[in-house]
C-alpha cells in the first residue's frame, strides 16, 4: 500500500508533500516516514496518510462573485510603498 507523507519543517510551519513511502500497513508507513523524513532531524512533525485518503479538490464555486479574494493576500508592500510616497517619506528620501 502506498501512503503520502508531508512534513513540517519547523513549528509553525505548513505542512508540504515530502514523498510517498509503500508499505504493508500504517504502522510500517510510519516507521518507514520516521525514517525517511525525519532521521536526520529536517522535520519536527510528520502526517502520514493513505494515498487513497487524499482527494483533489479542482472545482471552487464563486457563487456571489467575489473575484477579490487571493490566496497570497492583498498586495500590502505594495499599498504601504504608495502611502509613503504620498505622504512623502519614501525609502529613497530617508537616506
Amino acid at each position: 500500500m502506498i501512503y503520502e507523507v508531508f512534513r513540517q519543517e519547523r513549528k509553525g510551519q505548513a505542512f508540504a508533500h515530502a514523498g510517498s513511502v509503500e508499505a504493508p500497513n500504517e504502522e510500517f508507513a510510519e516507521w518507514y516516514a520516521r525514517e525517511e523524513f525525519g532521521r536526520r532531524g529536517e522535520s519536527v512533525a510528520l502526517w502520514v496518510v493513505p494515498r487513497e485518503a487524499v482527494h483533489e479538490i479542482d472545482e471552487f464555486v464563486d457563487e456571489l462573485g467575489r473575484n477579490y479574494h487571493r490566496v497570497d493576500g492583498y498586495p500590502l508592500k505594495e499599498k504601504l510603498k504608495q502611502a509613503r510616497e504620498r505622504a512623502g517619506t519614501s525609502a529613497d528620501r530617508r537616506s
